[in-house]
């Protein structure tokens, strides 16, 4: 993944693009808006067919244009980056936003520290937003990284700034995870380098504007996550060895379990059924779990019966 000779100084912003209309001049305007002296924003549609391509065909020579059939946003993302000449690199879906200052903290950050990553807080914001107030997350690096790692991804992509160096390392995005990719890459980059450095400020903002339902395909991103972690384990266990091993296997695996019960509470069995099934082929459970576990290996019909007698029964009880 090799671009031309990077230029020193200047920051590449990727923007992956697929029916962003509606939002799309606001997320390149930010861009082009900010108060950093050098940005390269290269924008990658990805097959829009809502108007989005003529849209950015207005920003002209502003932009680095790439079109490309539809293919998801981390080829995409790898697409831009093939084209990017910055030493920095920003990553920005076109329906969020910065604050106009957002690139030249993170840069100041990042070379204040000499790191070779800085990581931001954000907001939620939209009219479907759930937990909508500023986050900032915590100083990572004060304390055991990999276990706050394993636990969750620890901010979205558009929060960072990375060294391009550092991205050329790791081969940019891998796409074996589809779900899971941004998750995989900040894995990764630990990985190959722990200099990573917060800037407690919110300057990144991610817009809700679709159903919080969870969807028919959650258990699948839960199975993503999982196993980008073991992935991790697998390939820096001298990063994980100070991890007791029950408490590794449960950062690891636990999740199935955990997520299975959520989805299972909402009465959202399609998911709850595939994850109990997963935690009990991984040995991710106790006893006391198999209550719920050995009903989700009926077919999804007679699982479903059974939760609804159960849930009839606990409400005569209740009466």
């Amino acid at each position: 993944m090799n671009a031309a000779p990077y230029t020193a100084g200047r920051i590449s912003v990727i923007m992956p693009c697929y029916n962003a209309g509606p939002y799309l001049r606001e997320a390149v305007d930010c861009v082009l808006n900010q108060t950093y002296p050098q940005v390269e924003l290269v924008v990658v549609d990805d097959g829009s067919t809502d108007g989005s391509r003529q849209v950015l065909a207005d920003y002209g020579d502003q932009i680095t244009f790439i079109e490309q059939n539809n293919q998801g946003p981390y080829p995409a993302r790898n697409n831009g980056l093939s084209r990017a000449t910055g030493e920095y690199v920003a990553f920005l879906d076109a329906d969020d936003y910065w604050t106009a200052d957002c690139l030249e903290k993170l840069h100041a950050a990042l070379i204040r520290a000499q790191a070779d990553l800085v990581y931001c807080g954000w907001q939620n914001v939209g009219e479907h937003a759930t937990n909508s107030e500023p986050y900032v997350p915590p100083a990572y690096e004060e304390d055991d990284v990999v276990v706050a790692f394993l636990r969750s991804c620890p901010w979205p992509i558009h929060a960072a700034l990375i060294r391009r160096t550092v991205l050329d390392a790791i081969d940019g995005f891998s796409t074996r995870r589809f779900s899971s990719m941004d998750y995989d890459l900040w894995l990764r980059i630990y990985g190959h380098t722990r200099n990573i450095v917060r800037l407690p400020e919110v300057l990144a903002f991610y817009r809700w504007h679709g159903s919080t339902q969870i969807s028919a395909t959650k258990w699948k991103q839960v199975l993503d996550a999982v196993q980008v972690r073991r992935d991790f384990v697998a390939k820096f266990g001298g990063l994980t060895a100070h991890i007791p091993a029950q408490r590794l296997r449960d950062l690891v695996e636990g999740q199935l379990l955990k997520e299975a019960y959520r989805a299972y509470w909402k009465r959202d069995l399609a998911n709850a059924r595939p994850l109990f099934r997963h935690a009990l082929r991984r040995g991710a459970w106790q006893v006391k779990d198999l209550k719920y576990i050995l009903p989700a290996l009926l077919s999804a019909p007679l699982f479903a019966r059974l939760v609804a007698q159960a849930d009839k029964a606990a409400g005569e009880q209740g009466a």
